[in-house]
């Protein structure tokens, strides 16, 4: 059952109670008998990870396009591992060692 938060307009309290989705919201005070206005919260549902229905069950075309994107940010993070070039066989240090033997 959800928590709902509630504040009297007239003495200023505050507080908390548990009612259902389709309980009418209270209306008077129960302690000065002031109006009662429902506050609205954060609530302590979160959402994390990527457990979301366009990434976890794409269609085809979709996942085709998520697939080039993968693709393609793995060949540009091993340029910026290079320092934007690619590392050819007369760069690389084995060739260099053998080159000098």
């Amino acid at each position: 059952m959800p928590v709902y938060e509630y504040k009297c307009t007239k003495c200023n309290e505050e507080f908390e109670i548990m009612q259902k989705i389709n309980d009418d919201p209270l209306a008077e005070c129960s302690s000065c008998g002031g109006e009662l206005k429902k506050l609205i919260t954060n609530t302590s549902f979160v959402l994390k990870g990527s457990g979301w229905y366009v990434t976890d069950y794409p269609s085809a075309d979709r996942k085709k396009a998520m697939e080039a994107q993968k693709s393609s940010s793995s060949d540009a993070g091993n340029d910026r591992k290079n320092g934007g070039k690619a590392e050819t066989a007369k760069n690389s240090p084995k060739a260099e060692t053998n080159a000098a033997k």
